[in-house]
Formats: structure tokens, C-alpha cells, sequence
């Protein structure tokens, strides 16, 4: 959608809400066409007293498929409330919903058509606004780029965390420990039986991973973007504070709607630079440049990596949670959750940035209550970790860069130099990743090859490779791991991800072999392949081939048009033109 066709539609939204005037469908009588539509709606027993008030339209993202969006009902009870007290009339409706553990092959592969089914949703039925329900970890970031090309008054509900679980003595939550379980599982420390019993443990309620994970990451973001009511970020899924928060929600979006305060007011430059601010203090998931990137392409919005590390130099990791640190989600709620760290990061925002309040970033930050004792959300002066919680690398292995969540690494090999033990595919890793006879040492590197977007397809959290299960069962519990993948925000380790061109285009990842030395400095951030260039050319030049296709379906949709990680794994068809940087 040009730049020309959002001003006219917001224009029109600013100048006076339309209701169910809005719209129309075509039948070449535009009387007929509101006359048939009062009919019908009528039929569900509509007056004309409600037909005559602005119509805020809700994203219904409930499936028994995603427990992640369990709270669902409640949530469009309270945000219907929430827009009849302020005068507006609600209209819920349902979208795809994409639940991670439940999607195959990725939801990531999903969350483009989710978009476009939120986006022609929004603009096919009458609404003056839009409050969208979303919390596993790619409807979030999808809702947010559908809303953002449709051009309407739009504001963001999180369905909020799950409250953390027990373990003889222990908190646990999802899903962190659910790796780090598996990893005692897979290294014989625990047993069957205790595994069974961690199984019933780590998930505790309906809601998103309790973990500073994709959805955490995302719904801090969310807020940082100005897109949430204040607070919006923390409340667990099954609390009160959570309903009060989607009442609240409701109310905005109809303020929203009579004062014409159209997504593009929001979604801005100045707001983007925000978000990454967060996303480094909160040691957030490396899945949230992917999103962040397709979001502001939405907007003709280009994110700069490079600026984006540059900004990670000054900005110390401060939110002490899983896992690049100890706490869980209700705890950052009760610390104060967005409130508290946005006043402890007011020297790095820009304040001037717009919000759906229709107040400024800073004008919301004064509105924070006093600052009280808590030892989740550090001070700038005791960080949990020096830098940003995400760098990025470049070197002859990743011409296009790569990335690194450093905050939750360990720090002994973040400089390294070792040997490649090389996996072609996923196919290939399952095939030996457990054998006992494999030749790999702790101090060797592990490539996984085409699992990015093209590869994956849709670049599958598959980068998390295992330890293979002989390193394992010597207690080895970090390897250098390099991939052209993701992994999931909840993940830790030493691991090298978004490697770009992917292996899949021709870059030179798909180029490695076993035995091939390569160095990861994260002090120089580089990451290269010690192959002489003359090498490397002739390996890139026998490696030649066409891009993977498909035949039919949305899977030729994709294969066709997705970009790389660092313009968002978006549509290329659906991306604005670029009109500025986030600088």
C-alpha cells in the first residue's frame, strides 16, 4: 500500500469514525449496500442506537491448538467492556492463530500468511479501529505488520505469561528449563521417570513461555514501540492485572478511533530505535531482529544491524531473567515490569516518540510510579551483562553478517577457533548427531547448514543444535554452534545464527567441510572460514544452483518471495518502499 493511499484512508478515519458506513461492499448502489448490511446485522439483534457508534474490530487469535492464547475468552470479555464504556461497539472476529510447538515445519513459515489474513481482514470489514489479541511468539510480530500496512487505528493486547511451575523444590518455567532438562535427560543424569515428572512441572498455566523468549521479547517491544496501553508488557496471562489491562485496552482503542490516531503516527522511526534499545537491555530473543526488521519494512523502515550493535556497545543488559539470567515474567511484573526499565533506559530513548495514548514516550515515562526495592530490573551502574544482549558479526562466512545472543553465552568461547563438524541438513543431524562414533570434540565447531528461510523452509529454531549426545555424556554443556537458522529466544549457549546469504542462495556457509578451521571473535565480531579466497571462490562456484521451488500452494508463495533475515524473512511483495532508516 503507497505512502499516498494510507494518508487518504487515515485522513478519512481522523476526520470522523465510519462505522459500519465504512467499507462497502460493491454491489454499484452504495445505499443498497449499507441498507442490505443493517439488515443483516440486525439480525443478531443489533439496534440502530449501536449500529450508530464507532466500530472497533478485535483479532480473535483463540485455537485449542495454542495454549498460549488459553485466556483468550476472558480477554475479548474484557476488552469488549472496555470499548462500551467508552462508547464504541465491539466486533470480535477470528484469524489464524500459530502456535509454536504445534506448527509444522516452523511457525515462522506461518506468520507471513498470518499477517496477510490480519491485514485483509482489517481492511475488508467495516472498523475504525483495531485491538489486536496475540502472545506466542510470531502472532504478535504478525498481527503488528498486517495492522501496520492496513493503516488503521491499531493497538496491540498480549495474552501474557504463564505463571512459573515447581520441580522437587525448584521454579521452573517454560521453556528454558525444558531445554536445560532435556539436556540432563539426553546426558543420562536424570532419568525416564524424573523427566515425566519435569514434563507436568515447567508449564503451570495457560499463557507464553514465563521466559525472557520470543513472546517475552515481543511483548516488551510491543510496549518500547509505543503500541500497548502503559504496562501492557508483564501481567500474567490468568491475573487480574491482565484483564484490567485489556480493559483498559479497549476504552484506548476507541479514543484511538475518534482522534484519527492511525498506526503510521506510532510506528516511526524514533519508536524503532526504542524497540532495539529494549530488545538489547532485556537480553531478548534474536528472533525479535527478525521480526523488528519485518515490522518496519511494513512501514518502508529499514533496521540497521550495524547500528543496531553499535547501540549494543552503550546499552548493558538490566532484566535478570531466563536465559541470560535467573527471574521469570511474573517477577519482571512484579518489579514493575516496562515502567521500570523504561525510566532506567530514559537516557537512551528517544522520548519524543508518539504512543496509543496520544502521549509521548517520555510523557509516560513521568507518569511511572516512585522507583521501589527489587532485584530484577537492574540499575545502569550493575548490569547483569556489560553490552547488548545480541551482536553482530561479519567475516567471509557471513558477508551479509550473522548474529550472537552474547548475554547467554559462555563467555570462554565467544573467542575460538576450531574445527567444523559439518551437517548438511536436519535430516542429516537427526541421522548423527547421536551416534556414539561420531568424530567431534568440545572444542570443535558444529555447522548446521540450509535451515534458513529458503532452506528451512522458513528458517526453523532448529540452530539450538543439540550437544551431540557423546560430548553429553561427558558433561560437555556448550559448543560453538553456527547455522543459517534461528533458535528460540528461551535457548542458551554459544551459538552463531541468521548466517547470511543463506546456505541455500549459494553463501558461503553451504561451501564448508568437515575438518575446515573457523574463528568466532565476538570482542572483533567476526566470524570466518580460514580458506584461502581462491578456495573459497572455487567451492562457491561448484555449489551453483537454482532457488529452492515448489509447485503449487502457499509453499511456491513463500519459496518465490521470501526475503533474508535481515529485511525480516517478510514477502518481498508486501514490504513498503524504503523511505527511511531507523537511525
Amino acid at each position: 500500500m503507497s505512502n499516498k493511499k494510507n494518508t487518504s484512508k487515515n485522513d478519512n478515519a481522523a476526520a470522523d469514525p465510519q462505522g459500519f458506513r465504512g467499507g462497502l461492499t460493491n454491489y454499484g448502489d452504495a445505499g443498497f449496500s449499507l441498507f442490505l448490511r443493517k439488515a443483516f446485522i440486525k439480525g443478531a439483534g443489533y439496534t440502530d442506537s449501536a449500529l450508530d457508534r464507532p466500530v472497533i474490530g478485535i483479532a480473535n487469535t483463540g485455537s485449542s491448538y495454542n495454549p498460549g492464547h488459553g485466556n483468550m475468552p476472558q480477554l475479548i470479555e474484557a476488552v469488549k467492556r472496555g470499548i462500551m464504556l467508552a462508547g464504541g461497539l465491539p466486533m470480535d472476529f477470528p484469524t489464524i492463530s500459530i502456535g509454536e510447538s504445534f506448527a509444522q515445519p516452523t511457525s515462522m513459515y506461518l506468520r507471513n500468511l498470518m499477517s496477510m489474513d490480519t491485514e485483509e481482514m482489517i481492511r475488508a470489514q467495516p472498523m475504525d479501529a483495531i485491538v489486536m489479541i496475540g502472545g506466542c511468539d510470531k502472532t504478535v510480530p504478525a498481527q503488528l505488520m498486517g495492522a501496520a500496512s492496513a493503516g488503521l487505528p491499531s493497538i496491540q493486547l498480549i495474552t501474557g505469561a504463564m505463571l512459573t511451575g515447581s520441580h522437587r523444590g525448584e521454579v521452573v518455567g517454560a521453556c528454558t528449563d525444558c531445554r536445560r532438562y532435556w539436556g540432563r535427560y539426553r546426558a543420562e543424569e536424570i532419568d525416564t521417570a524424573e523427566i515425566d515428572e519435569v514434563n507436568n512441572r515447567l508449564v503451570a498455566s495457560v499463557g507464553t513461555c514465563s521466559v525472557m523468549g520470543t513472546a517475552s521479547t515481543m511483548a516488551c517491544i510491543a510496549e518500547a514501540l509505543g503500541m500497548t496501553v502503559p504496562g501492557g508488557a508483564s501481567p500474567p496471562a490468568v491475573t487480574s492485572d491482565r484483564m484490567r489491562v485489556a480493559e483498559d485496552t479497549g476504552a484506548q482503542a476507541v479514543r484511538m478511533a475518534l482522534d484519527g490516531l492511525t498506526i503510521d503516527k506510532i510506528l516511526t522511526p524514533a519508536a524503532f530505535r526504542n524497540a532495539m534499545v529494549v530488545l538489547l537491555a532485556i537480553g531478548g530473543s534474536t528472533n525479535g531482529i527478525v521480526h523488528l526488521a519485518a515490522i518496519a519494512g511494513r512501514m518502508g523502515i529499514k533496521i540497521d544491524l550495524q547500528e543496531l550493535d553499535l547501540m549494543g556497545r552503550n546499552t548493558p543488559v538490566l532484566v535478570d531473567l531466563k536465559p541470560s539470567g535467573q527471574h521469570y515474567m511474573e517477577h519482571f511484573h512484579a518489579a514493575g515490569g516496562m515502567g521500570t526499565l523504561l525510566r532506567e533506559l530514559k537516557p537512551l530513548l528517544a522520548l519524543d516518540a508518539l504512543t496509543v495514548t496520544g502521549r509521548t514516550l517520555g510523557e509516560e515515562i513521568e507518569r511511572v510510579g516512585a522507583p521501589f526495592k527489587q532485584d530484577v530490573i537492574r540499575p545502569m551502574s550493575k548490569p547483569i551483562y556489560p553490552q547488548g544482549g545480541i551482536a553482530y558479526l561479519k567475516g567471509n562466512l557471513a558477508p551479509g553478517g550473522a548474529i550472537i545472543k552474547q548475554s547467554a553465552a559462555s563467555p570462554v568461547l565467544m573467542e575460538h577457533e576450531g574445527r567444523a563438524v559439518v551437517f548438511e541438513n536436519l535430516e542429516d543431524l537427526a541421522l548423527r548427531i547421536d551416534n556414539l562414533d561420531l568424530d567431534v570434540k568440545a572444542d570443535d565447531i558444529l555447522v548446521l547448514k540450509n535451515i534458513g528461510p529458503l532452506g528451512g523452509p522458513g528458517m526453523p529454531e532448529a540452530g539450538y543444535i543439540p550437544i551431540p549426545k557423546k560430548l553429553a555424556l561427558q558433561g560437555v554443556k556448550d559448543i560453538v554452534r553456527i547455522s543459517d537458522g534461528r533458535m528460540s529466544g528461551t535457548a542458551f549457549g554459544t551459538i552463531v545464527l541468521h548466517v547470511m546469504p543463506e546456505s541455500a542462495l549459494g553463501g558461503p556457509l553451504a561451501c564448508v567441510q568437515n575438518g575446515d578451521r573457523i574463528r568466532l571473535s565476538v570482542e572483533r565480531r567476526e566470524l570466518s572460514l580460514l580458506i584461502e579466497e581462491t578456495e573459497m571462490a572455487a567451492r562457491l562456484a561448484s555449489l551453483a544452483k537454482p532457488r529452492p521451488s515448489a509447485e503449487r500452494g502457499y509453499r511456491k508463495l513463500f519459496l518465490q518471495s521470501v526475503t533474508q533475515a535481515d529485511q525480516g524473512v517478510d514477502f518481498d511483495f508486501l514490504q513498503a518502499n524504503p523511505t527511511k532508516d531507523s537511525s
